[in-house]
């Protein structure tokens, strides 16, 4: 871990959106071995990943937050509050413009619009979790922790783990429309190309705009939770299974709060 403080926020930001992207391709690339994937261990990914990135909002997003607001001399109230709740407004927002699109075209019956609509789905969401990357690697330019900096990490990693069913969640249902096993495998690790780019754009907006970090922080902090309660749990707990799915949760979490404690 210390040997990555010898690299730049910016890179460090790059290469985690790239390795979140990878996960995404990993999880694509079962339509090249599998028809459908077992449900439960999806879902146990997925959950574990939730209680990551709740863990991950706090002590990699929020609590930098606040202590950077109050550095500044801002009221830490404020930039927290406001950035948390905006970033849960903005997926929001995402979901609402991609589900008004997507009825209009249902009533149209058009299959490759409903593909094409699947992926803007999954995209829209990586946006803000590449963004949520680079604001948490680009808080070390200002001189973080070691935990700042494992906490980053492990947010890419939490990240990560729930871009595998997503890229299995786009390739699977278009190999099932007809589409060849490349041709969904090279649509489903498409829907994550904007992560790394996201990442770089979080990071360098931080590092160059010190001022507006406490409400980045905060603002990716809102948006992964909105993700995690609007999506990745409900999801998990779709095919039953909410107990072990819980419990992953919990072990999710742990791991997270584990690594802080462990690194602080």
């Amino acid at each position: 871990m210390n040997a990555l403080n010898n690299f730049s926020p910016l890179l460090l930001a790059l290469l985690a959106g790239l390795f979140t992207w990878l996960i995404t391709a990993l999880g694509a690339s079962i339509v090249f071995f599998f028809k459908d994937v077992n449900k439960k261990i999806l879902n146990s990914m997925m959950g574990f990943a939730a209680g990551v990135m709740i863990a991950a909002s706090f002590w990699s997003l929020l609590s930098p937050a606040i202590e950077l607001a109050d550095e500044l001399g801002y009221n830490p109230i404020f930039p927290t509050a406001f950035g948390f709740l905006f970033g849960g407004l903005f997926i929001r927002l995402t979901d609402f413009l991609a589900g008004k699109i997507h009825k209009k075209e249902t009533e149209e019956e058009n299959i490759w619009r409903r593909m094409f609509l699947l992926i803007l789905a999954i995209t829209l969401h990586n946006i803000p979790e590449g963004l949520a990357i680079g604001v948490a690697f680009g808080a070390l330019n200002f001189g973080y922790s070691a935990a700042a900096l494992a906490a980053a990490v492990s947010l890419a990693i939490g990240i990560g783990i729930q871009n595998f069913p997503e890229g299995a969640a786009v390739s699977l249902p278009l190999k099932r429309e007809g589409l060849s096993s490349f041709k969904s495998f090279m649509y489903g690790q498409a829907s994550a190309l904007v992560e790394p780019i996201s990442s770089v754009i979080g990071a360098y907006l931080v590092v160059y705009i010190r001022a507006i970090l406490p409400y980045a922080l905060s603002f990716a902090a809102g948006a992964m939770i909105y993700v995690v309660v609007k999506e990745l749990i409900p999801e998990s707990q779709s095919e039953g299974n909410e107990g072990l799915i819980s419990i992953m949760t919990l072990i999710g979490f742990i791991v997270m709060m584990v690594l802080d404690v462990a690194l602080g």
